[in-house]
């Protein structure tokens, strides 16, 4: 579909990322003016945030500058509003147009088909990102065991919850697997996003780090530093604007990641491997 109408006047940002200008799109879908356009809009904003997604994050309103008419043979502008859409906006806004319009009903076909390309795409790259990191969170807990163990540290699972405690503001690990509600043979690690993973790994290897460096001894002092990295982790991702650990969904099993992953790996396989 890549000589689709509706890909022709895809823009892409300086960051590379994609997105569809309201202003090209109305007349697209049928309507003569932007202004009867702005209600298809309004119910596309009104799904989204139904949906549990950021409105702003699909609908970027901006303001852009025309050519207008002066009778002249100079040239005058005017600023005009306008939104940036992502290609969920533009999905929402096909679902929420004028059915009776046969543009909508192309957009519509359009914009579904493309919209889950790309979360079949995401999903594959969340997937990969969960294997990776569920893995090095495997072997550095290892490595953090060992220096552990290394400077008197007895009770392994005490100074594991010192850690969390740091990273998830007093939660415990029991707490932490209760507000994420998982059964009890379900490990809370198997049940991370890829941020979630990625904080608690950085916690792991900076706390292994420390006990080493600074030669730390003993149970209290260990667990001590191990709250303390995992505090300023939690303090690094809240001065990012980053959401919380804690308030992070869980996800299914990190196994039904590499299931997915080991079947396309499967269907890329050449005939006859």
């Amino acid at each position: 579909m890549t000589d689709n109408i509706f890909e022709r006047v895809k823009r892409v940002n300086e960051y590379g990322k994609e997105y569809w200008s309201a202003r090209d799109l109305f007349r697209l879908l049928g309507y003569t003016e932007y202004g009867k356009f702005l209600p298809a809009i309004e119910r596309a904003k009104e799904a989204c945030k139904n949906s549990g997604q950021p409105v702003a994050d699909h609908f970027a309103e901006v303001s852009e500058m025309i050519k207008i008419a002066t009778g002249t043979e100079k040239e005058a502008l005017r600023p005009v509003e306008n939104y940036n859409l992502s290609r969920y906006a533009c999905y929402l806004i096909a679902q929420n147009g004028d059915p009776k319009k046969e543009e909508i009903a192309l957009a519509q076909t359009y914009f579904a088909i493309q919209t889950r390309k790309q979360e079949v795409h995401e999903l594959q790259i969340e997937d990969g990102k969960r294997v990776y990191l569920r893995g090095e969170m495997k072997e550095h807990n290892k490595n953090l065991a060992k220096a552990a163990k290394e400077v008197g540290v007895i009770n392994y699972a005490n100074f594991q919850d010192f850690g969390y405690m740091g990273l998830y503001g007093g939660l415990r690990h029991k707490d932490i697997h209760a507000s994420k509600r998982l059964k009890k043979n379900q490990a809370i690690l198997d049940h991370m996003g890829s941020e979630e993973l990625a904080a608690n790994l950085f916690r792991a290897t900076q706390t292994e780090a420390k006990l080493r460096r600074e030669n730390i001894i003993g149970q209290d002092k260990a667990s001590q530093a191990h709250h303390d990295v995992g505090k300023k982790v939690r303090q690094t991702i809240k001065e990012l604007g980053g959401t919380m650990p804690e308030h992070l969904p869980a996800h299914e099993s990190v196994k039904e990641s590499k299931k997915r992953l080991r079947k396309l790996a499967k269907k890329s396989l050449p005939e006859g491997i």
